[in-house]
């Protein structure tokens, strides 16, 4: 807590200024379970088919398999296709003999009081051949009805704006559900990977900027205004098959 007298919206801390100041102020985690019981629940947590939110209520679903991507995960049968011929988060992926390139099938759906969603990513991770590591986003599905830029894998701008001084935020800009297939234009079959998936919602004011307008003053100019809040979920790992 801040020191007595302060607010979050005035405390400046002597340490860590930069991160502080990008801090959010709470979060989720969620799970995927058949039912709502503690078995199910922890069955889920077992086999890590599990997400986190930066607080809102988002829920996202995330798959990988070979010849999936043509049944999204919008409806039953898409899910019943992605868990009967695929692998969900949390879970291994084996190469296949060849170069067979796995499809990825994600889904989220915004919290409903909380701002339309933006956009969806996946961020990749992998060690080159010098054992380095290394990661690489890429959007793959766009709101708005905007289309993934080929040569910079990123979405268009969609135009959602912030008033700091209401907190109000734009309601005609964002999606409610979102949904992607994709494969990944720089896979090699040779090298073990991960892949998760990350969604953002559209810009809002930050919990500092919420506090400093009940308060009726300024906001911190040391503190980000705005924030987006997000989603994201376990990782898909991908082993390459042993050759022979």
């Amino acid at each position: 807590a801040p020191p007595e007298g302060q607010t979050w919206a005035t405390y400046k801390p002597a340490d860590n200024v930069a991160r502080f100041s990008t801090w959010g102020a709470s979060g989720l985690t969620g799970v995927w379970a058949p039912e709502n019981t503690r078995e199910e629940i922890y069955a889920a947590l077992r086999r890590k088919e599990t997400f986190a939110t930066s607080g809102p209520r988002i829920r996202v679903r995330f798959f990988a398999g070979y010849g999936i991507g043509a049944s999204p995960l919008t409806s039953d049968a898409g899910v019943q296709n992605a868990y009967a011929n695929g692998v969900p988060m949390g879970s291994d992926l084996v190469g296949k003999a060849g170069s067979a390139k796995p499809d990825f099938l994600v889904m989220a759906m915004r919290d409903a009081n909380s701002a339309p969603l933006q956009r969806i990513q996946i961020v990749k991770g992998w060690l080159d051949a010098s054992g380095k590591a290394q990661e690489k986003v890429f959007d793959v599905a766009c709101s708005d009805g905007g289309a993934v830029n080929a040569s910079t894998q990123r979405c268009p701008d969609n135009g959602a704006t912030v008033d700091v001084k209401t907190c109000a935020y734009s309601q005609d800009k964002g999606d409610a559900e979102m949904n992607a297939a994709w494969s990944d234009p720089e896979f090699d079959p040779k090298l073990n990977a991960f892949y998760y998936v990350r969604v953002l919602e559209n810009p809002t004011c930050r919990w500092s900027t919420w506090d400093a307008n009940r308060l009726g003053i300024e906001p911190n100019p040391e503190l980000e205004k705005t924030i987006q809040e997000r989603a994201y979920t376990s990782p898909i790992w991908f082993i390459p098959t042993k050759a022979g």
